[in-house]
């Protein structure tokens, strides 16, 4: 089971807790954890990423076990503790100004 930490205003648009927990096929990556999240929650779909080009979307940043994924390949391996379901991924809504 891999655990799924959501920003507020995602967590309201899908009407879900905190957290999701989320069955994914092998191999888990951040590609396939976003695959199973918009498979079960279709109203999240082009909030993350791209429906086109499947790029993350600006301001939209990938966390786990204190590393910051978003810039590495989506289909890059993921911490084995998040494997595990012992660290959740976090997604995170990243601020920007000045």
């Amino acid at each position: 089971m891999i655990r799924v930490v959501l920003p507020a205003h995602l967590r309201t648009l899908a009407r879900v807790e905190r957290e999701v927990q989320l069955e994914v096929a092998a191999p888990v990556c951040v590609r396939t954890i976003l695959d199973a999240l918009e498979a079960r929650y279709p109203m999240l779909r082009g909030t993350l990423r791209d429906q086109v080009t499947l790029h993350r979307r600006p301001f939209v940043r990938f966390f786990a076990c204190e590393a910051d994924l978003s810039h590495e390949p989506t289909d890059a391996p993921l911490p084995p503790a998040v494997l595990a379901g012992d660290e959740p991924l976090l997604i995170v809504g990243a601020m920007a100004g000045g």
